[in-house]
């Protein structure tokens, strides 16, 4: 029972690692449209690359998430040698 206890707890910080990066890149990317607002051209596209890294970010921290997440119930099938 050890071994899938190992298993969520290295899911569990997994998940926090991406969802944070998330949340670090999403800040970086706010200060950068921050820092470009009075820019009139450079604001715009900063504005639109804003919401294509938000998109790209958010799609591969929720793929990462349900990749782990499917990592976490193949160890828990193993240890408990549940079959469904």
């Amino acid at each position: 029972m050890s071994e899938y206890r190992d298993v969520q707890s290295a899911v569990r910080v997994e998940k926090f690692r991406i969802w944070f990066a998330w949340a670090c890149g999403n800040v970086i990317m706010l200060i950068i449209a921050n820092g470009t607002r009075n820019v009139d051209v450079l604001s715009t596209i900063t504005q639109i690359l804003c919401v294509v890294v938000f998109l790209l970010l958010t799609f591969a921290a929720v793929t990462m998430t349900n990749r782990l997440n499917r990592k976490a119930a193949a160890a828990r099938r193993e240890v408990l040698g549940d079959d469904a």
